[in-house]
């Protein structure tokens, strides 16, 4: 299974949308035969970002057909656990994570996922998260 970043959706919407393929479309056709998840946490990024655009409705449109393609992944009853066991080895060695992104690589550290993204600095902090940078 892999875990796709809201970078790696927002990049491959835009491909999409300017029918222009790029980086995102390459990796995607890639990962043809892989299972395809997004968190919760991504959908509502993207779900956001769709409201605060020129065009909502086009825009939660497109989403919609993406998240056709992918399954999404609502916390496990481990989630909470693994999410303050991650943040606690963050702040023990120093360093930090935006909330959201350390939400998006809990739900991958959780199913035991890689995570594509475009932030690999970002999220290479996180301890036990395979990271996929394109």
């Amino acid at each position: 299974m892999t875990h796709l970043d809201t970078s790696f959706a927002v990049d491959l919407l835009r491909e999409i949308r300017r029918r222009k393929p790029g980086p995102a479309s390459a990796l995607r056709e890639a990962l043809e035969e892989e299972e395809l998840s997004i968190s919760v946490h991504v959908a509502c990024e993207l779900f956001a970002g769709a409201e605060l655009s020129r065009h909502p409705e086009k825009e939660r449109q497109a989403i919609l057909n993406f998240c056709d393609g992918v399954q999404i992944a609502y916390p496990a009853a481990t989630f909470a656990p693994t999410y303050g066991r991650l943040l606690a080895s963050l702040q023990r060695s120093g360093q930090t994570v935006g909330a959201m992104d350390l939400l998006i690589a809990t739900a991958a550290v959780v199913d035991d996922a890689s995570l594509v993204t475009r932030n690999v600095k970002e999220f290479s902090r996180i301890p036990g998260l395979k990271v996929v940078g394109y």
